[in-house]
């Protein structure tokens, strides 16, 4: 009982009535970028890249 090519045409068609050509890629970059932030907070990291480690020659 799962959605066929029909629906999710129609789904689809709907959609893109609603909110219009311009808007959906908008909404699509932030739901990638909402979960990019859910799985960076699941995984305790922040997104910002970590400093490299200072060589101390004198040691």
């Amino acid at each position: 009982m799962g959605l066929g090519a029909p629906e999710i045409i129609l789904i689809l068609v709907a959609v893109l009535l609603l909110f219009g050509g311009k808007k959906i890629p908008e909404m699509m970059r932030g739901l990638g970028k909402g979960m990019k932030e859910f799985k960076d907070a699941q995984n305790g990291t922040t997104g910002e890249p970590v400093p490299a480690p200072v060589k101390d020659n004198n040691a």
